[in-house]
């Protein structure tokens, strides 16, 4: 479980630094631009794009421990069906050793 979650949080990660770096090269792109409603809306736009880094930066810092939980509340009631099954599967492999 800990390695495909684990794996998972880097897939997350990869994802959002790629939709980042894409926006980036939208930006500036926008800003070579000399029509003066888009330097209008860039400010905007740019104000979004450092909630996205944000939220990054703060995705790359959670614990194993904290993506499990939030991926928990996530699934709703099959997800904490799932986690007392993973809990079970890994007392049970415990003693049966």
């Amino acid at each position: 479980m800990s390695n495909n979650l684990e794996h998972m949080v880097e897939q997350h990660v990869r994802e959002y630094e790629s939709r980042l770096k894409h926006v980036d090269e939208l930006v500036e792109r926008a800003r070579a631009t000399e029509h003066p409603e888009v330097h209008k809306e860039l400010d905007q736009i740019l104000a979004h794009r450092a909630e996205m880094a944000s939220e990054l930066d703060s995705m790359r810092l959670k614990s194993l421990q904290d993506w499990r939980e939030e991926e928990i509340t996530k699934a709703g009631p099959m997800g904490i069906w799932d986690a007392v099954a993973q809990q079970l599967e890994k007392l049970v492999e415990r003693f049966e050793r």
